[in-house]
């Protein structure tokens, strides 16, 4: 056992028991013959237990509770900070709605495995999976459309072989030492989202490579946009709040990211949801 590698697993969770149970059974069955697992866990005020059934079921689960204003990209800082403390060989990130399939875990260490024979270093393995409605992909790697719109971007079906990528979704992420000595953790600039995004365009950037592991790792539902700005059954009011919400795009942190990863023509990129809701607004108003 000792010569398996240590993977600290890092999860955010909020109010979502179920799916995080079912999330760490999955998880579990992974480690067998592959990994020593350690699973820091961050509770971010989670109302319906969470906390306390993951301590019920899964004792061996490092639960770290916060106080419910630390989002996705916060609680995963934190649980960064706790792995970091014991230096592991790889840290995985995992959304707590995924649920990894079979030998998910053995097949992207595998990959980083087949890598390094060949003589890369750095190299962080992105999981692809699958929405278990509809079958298709829902998170994964992405690569640009082009350079004359570096903000297009489009996601990457993985093959039979690792696929090069230039910037990943944080649900299943396997990112070695080497990659963190050099990138670290994610960005405090942001709050919730964009920070997996930012995390992989910055390790592109500092000569690391990013990889879609071959075939499909779990089962994850495509963000329907529910609760979010773009819910269509919004009102003009309750949909600026949430755009300018920590959910959306507040706008000192959509300014970073655009002016970092946009290209020259990042001012345009960054105004354009912003401008694109007043015009539907004033639409709105002018035909009634």
């Amino acid at each position: 056992m000792s010569d398996f590698p240590r993977v600290h697993v890092l999860i955010t969770v909020h109010d979502r028991k179920g799916e995080t149970l079912s999330c760490l059974e999955r998880l579990m069955t992974q480690a067998a013959d592959v990994a020593r697992l350690a699973v820091i866990l961050v509770d971010d005020g989670s109302t319906d237990g969470t906390a306390a059934a993951v301590r019920q079921r899964f004792p061996g689960v490092h639960v770290v509770e916060e106080s419910g204003s630390a989002y996705w990209n916060g609680g995963m800082r934190r649980a960064f900070e706790v792995a970091m403390r014991e230096d592991p060989d790889f840290y995985l990130l995992l959304n707590d709605d995924t649920n990894l399939l079979p030998g998910a875990l053995d097949r992207m260490l595998s990959t980083h495995e087949d890598l390094a024979r060949t003589g890369a270093k750095r190299c962080v393995i992105v999981g692809t999976t699958l929405d278990p409605v509809t079958r298709a992909q829902s998170y994964g790697g992405w690569v640009r459309g082009g350079r004359l719109n570096p903000a297009r971007i489009r996601i990457v079906e993985p093959g039979t072989s690792p696929t090069r990528c230039e910037t990943m979704n944080g649900n299943c992420v396997l990112i070695p030492r080497d990659v963190v000595e050099r990138v670290g953790s994610l960005d405090p600039t942001f709050t919730h989202r964009m920070g997996d995004l930012d995390y992989g365009f910055r390790a592109d950037r500092a000569g690391c490579s990013l990889w879609v592991a071959p075939g499909y790792v779990g089962e994850c539902a495509a963000n329907s946009g529910k609760g979010l700005w773009v819910e269509a059954s919004l009102g003009t009011r309750e949909r600026w709040r949430r755009l300018l919400g920590p959910k959306g795009l507040p706008p000192a942190e959509w300014l970073v990211f655009t002016s970092r990863h946009y290209g020259p023509f990042w001012p345009a990129h960054f105004a354009w949801p912003y401008l694109k809701l007043w015009w539907n607004a004033v639409r709105r108003i002018a035909f009634r």
